[in-house]
């Protein structure tokens, strides 16, 4: 599972942070970063990067296998 982030609809709402703080932070300008940058999501932190992902009320995050 890989988590792919639309830094240009990003708005820096912080939920996806709020849902799963072990896979999204948000950096210092306020965009959306996740910890597994170019790999994959272990599968015991799955069920969290979907959840950050769907409360994201601009879809910038998308989970895919």
């Amino acid at each position: 599972m890989r988590i792919t982030v639309d830094h240009d609809r990003c708005e820096g709402h912080g939920l996806c942070e709020e849902q799963a703080p072990e896979v999204y932070t948000l950096d210092d300008a306020g965009d959306v970063v996740h910890r597994f940058e170019g790999r994959d999501v272990p599968d015991e932190l799955a069920d969290a990067a979907e959840r950050g992902a769907t409360v994201c009320p601009v879809a910038a995050l998308r989970v895919a296998n």
